[in-house]
């Protein structure tokens, strides 16, 4: 930038009918030279140091990272803990005989979530180009079931969700008086119409979003029947 500035200077002082002496002109282009050198070092130099909060939090978030990617093979006990972290939520909104409007939205949150982990994600009605992601009725051919939220994602969510509603309730403000009958009742229905919805169109599309009581392959069972072959 400032050698650009330079440049032009010059071509300025050429295209000029003024005429300026040899002595003059030496010093101006000295000067000028010294002065994008200055002004590229100062630029170069020029780094704002890290603040000691903005390096901790930096920290934090490497080491979350770390031990989060960690905990994704350990399936059931990540689970594990998110029953613990539900549990002390039900205990802290019993004990304190309020909060029913983050309850509400919790449950809705997590209804939500439910619905994405047992969808596919591309869903079968709105396929046209690219071919069934799951088998129906009018193809046998196997395809893996793909979620549109992933388990580990559910998971996260879920976690974070009841950890974030447990701190929630140590705010007065959001301590909204209602007739929690009536929540209740409502989340029952919503309930009842979406699983009702998601059990249709799975009976519909003949996907299954669970691996219980799937078959499994295992290479020990074929190396025995590849040995048991080969003896007859």
């Amino acid at each position: 930038m400032y050698q650009l500035f330079g440049v032009s200077f010059l071509c300025f002082l050429q295209s000029s009918s003024y005429s300026i002496p040899l002595e003059e002109l030496r010093f101006i282009l000295s000067s000028l030279g010294r002065f994008i050198q200055i002004m590229e070092e100062v630029g170069s130099d020029d780094t704002v140091p890290e603040s000691p909060l903005s390096k901790w939090r930096n920290d934090f978030s490497r080491a979350f990272q770390y031990y989060l990617d960690r905990s994704a093979p350990h399936k059931v006990n990540r689970w594990l803990g998110t029953l613990a972290a539900a549990a002390i939520y039900i205990l802290r909104a019993y004990y304190v005989h309020g909060f029913y409007v983050i309850s509400y939205g919790l449950s809705i949150y997590i209804l939500n979530l439910l619905i994405g982990f047992m969808s596919p994600k591309v869903d079968p009605e709105l396929e046209v180009l690219d071919g069934p992601s799951s088998p129906t009725k009018y193809s046998n051919e196997f395809r893996p079931f793909v979620r549109r939220l992933p388990e580990f994602k559910f998971w996260y969510a879920t976690t974070k969700a009841f950890c974030v509603a447990f701190l929630m309730t140590f705010i007065s403000i959001f301590d909204v008086p209602v007739f929690w009958p009536i929540l209740f009742f409502y989340w029952f229905f919503l309930f009842f119409l979406t699983m009702k919805r998601q059990i249709t169109h799975m009976i519909k599309y003949r996907y299954v979003p669970f691996n219980f009581g799937k078959q499994r392959y295992t290479g020990k069972r074929s190396a025995e029947s590849t040995s048991g072959s080969s003896k007859d």
